[in-house]
C-alpha cells in the first residue's frame, strides 16, 4: 500500500478516536466547531505529510500533476472513511443529535409564528401565500426532518472533504514544488 494512503487512513483513525473521546467525555457536543476544525486540519495534515513522505521516497523528479494526484491519494481515502464513520455515528451511535436539531428547529418555528414580522416574511414565499399556519408549520418541519439525517450529513461531508482535499492537494503540491523540493 502506498505511503500516502497509509497516512490518510492513519489520520482518519485518529479523527475517529478523537470524535469518540468527545462523545464519551461530553456526550453530544452542542458546538460542532472544534470537531469541524480538527477535521479540516486532519485533511490538510494527511495530504501534507503523505505527500512529503512520498516525495522523500521518490527517486526521480515528478511533475505538478503527479504531486496533486499523490496528495489526493491521501485526502480521498480520509474523506471516504470519515464520511462512512459520520453516517454510522449519526445513525447508530448518536441518533439523538439529529432529533435534537429537529426539536431545535421546531422550537424556532414556534418563535417565528409568534412574531408577526416573521410570519409576514414567511407568507411572502409563493408556496405559503394561501396556506394555513398549520400547513406552513407541517411543511417546514418536513423539510427539517429531511435535512437532519445521517445520510444527508454523510453526503455533504464526503462532497465537502473531497473538494477540500482537491484544493489542499493543489496548494500543498505548489508549495512543495516552489519552496521545499526545488531542484
Amino acid at each position: 500500500m502506498r505511503i500516502t494512503i497509509k497516512v490518510g487512513l492513519l489520520f482518519a483513525a485518529l479523527f475517529i478516536i478523537i470524535k469518540m473521546m468527545f462523545f464519551y467525555i461530553k456526550g453530544t457536543p452542542e458546538n460542532l466547531l472544534p470537531m469541524i476544525m480538527i477535521n479540516i486540519l486532519f485533511v490538510l495534515l494527511s495530504i501534507a505529510i503523505g505527500l512529503y513522505l512520498h516525495k522523500k521516497q521518490e527517486t526521480e523528479q515528478s511533475n505538478l500533476m503527479n504531486d496533486i494526484k499523490n496528495g489526493m491519494s491521501a485526502g480521498v481515502p480520509y474523506a471516504l472513511i470519515i464520511s462512512i464513520f459520520l453516517y454510522l455515528y449519526y445513525a447508530k451511535i448518536d441518533p439523538g443529535y439529529n432529533e435534537h436539531k429537529i426539536a431545535e428547529h421546531k422550537y424556532g418555528m414556534i418563535k417565528n409564528f409568534e412574531d408577526p414580522e416573521q410570519m409576514k416574511a414567511i407568507r411572502q414565499n409563493p408556496k405559503f401565500v394561501n396556506a394555513t399556519d398549520e400547513e406552513i408549520q407541517e411543511k417546514m418541519n418536513e423539510n427539517a426532518e429531511a435535512v437532519f439525517t445521517a445520510g444527508n450529513t454523510a453526503t455533504i461531508s464526503v462532497l465537502a472533504m473531497i473538494l477540500l482535499s482537491t484544493l489542499y492537494s493543489i496548494l500543498v503540491a505548489i508549495v512543495y514544488k516552489r519552496l521545499i523540493f526545488r531542484r
